[in-house]
């Protein structure tokens, strides 16, 4: 059986209400360059501004912030998109526990930051009988393994580099103001958390909040 072969399902669901789809293999990788790692972190900073009166984060908080930097930064391969660490050692990058990492996952993913399938490895085994004596033959089993992580591209945000200095290195300025080339569609919709921190940035930027 070939590594992306298998798109059954599991009975959770993801954000969609669709059922988890399982895997062999890789986890559906996604390859992203360090400018959309960026404009992925820009928005989720976003995310965790409080929307609501007496509420002190958004749709994600401060330690949701800190687990998708750590899946970006920390375990993300920008080359070939493989992302798929445990939640052991995504906590230990994190510092945070386990049962935080798990509820960041979901609080992410409802956000429109990332989604993620389920893997899946075929292991194969020696059959015995009932004495422990090995019998010609083989038996396989298929074993969970890790998730399999890939992150959204946010839609319509510009990236630049920073001319304030000529030799600093990792600046980027993010730009969300329409231009006449490239103007923000009509289709962003207000109920999508991600779309609702996007406009709001763009307004921020926009009257110089």
């Amino acid at each position: 059986m070939t590594t992306h072969a298998l798109t059954s399902v599991l009975p959770s669901l993801n954000r969609h209400g669709r059922r988890r789809e399982k895997v062999f293999g890789e986890g559906r990788p996604r390859p992203m360059s360090r400018n959309i790692k960026l404009r992925v972190m820009a928005l989720a900073r976003a995310l965790v501004r409080p929307t609501e009166p007496g509420k002190h984060y958004g749709a994600i908080t401060a330690k949701h912030l800190s687990v998708l930097a750590a899946l970006l930064w920390g375990f993300h391969n920008a080359a070939t998109g493989l992302c798929f660490p445990s939640y052991e050692t995504i906590a230990e990058k994190a510092g945070c526990a386990r049962s935080t990492v798990a509820e960041a996952i979901k609080a992410l993913e409802a956000a429109g930051l990332l989604t993620w399938v389920h893997r899946l490895k075929r292991v194969y085994e020696r059959v015995v009988n009932m004495f422990g004596e090995g019998v010609h033959g083989q038996r396989s089993r298929v074993l969970r393994t890790s998730n399999g992580y890939r992150f959204t591209e946010p839609p319509d945000v510009q990236s630049s580099k920073s001319e304030l200095l000529p030799r600093t290195v990792g600046q980027e300025s993010l730009s969300l103001v329409p231009s006449p080339q490239r103007p923000i569609p009509a289709q962003l919709d207000p109920e999508n958390p991600l779309h609702a921190s996007l406009m709001r940035l763009g307004s921020l930027i926009r009257t110089g909040g």
